[in-house]
């Protein structure tokens, strides 16, 4: 695959992933979605392992695709929040 100066993988649009993850790590306050992308191997098994640790909880089912050298991953996560009393998807009485 060839990248244009952009990083956006050549004829398709699409930033590498690798760059565009930059702007997500700048946020201080956790995501309450997130959707994890990435070869199917053992660092991909231990990002994911590493969120389910911080609270998020697997949210669907994960999908797979070849990129013509290797299986991709994606799951897409949640973080749970507590429902307060003000919330209006509080706790049913």
């Amino acid at each position: 695959m060839t990248r244009d100066e952009a990083g956006r993988v050549a004829g398709t649009g699409f930033r590498h992933p690798s760059r565009d993850n930059a702007a997500v790590s700048d946020f201080t306050k956790p995501l309450g979605y997130r959707l994890i992308t990435g070869p199917d191997d053992a660092e991909f098994c231990a990002r994911v392992s590493a969120l389910l640790d911080q609270g998020y909880q697997l949210h669907g089912s994960p999908a797979l695709t070849f990129d013509g050298e290797r299986v991709i991953a994606a799951q897409a996560l949640v973080l749970s929040h507590s429902a307060s009393p003000e919330s209006p998807m509080g706790s049913a009485r």
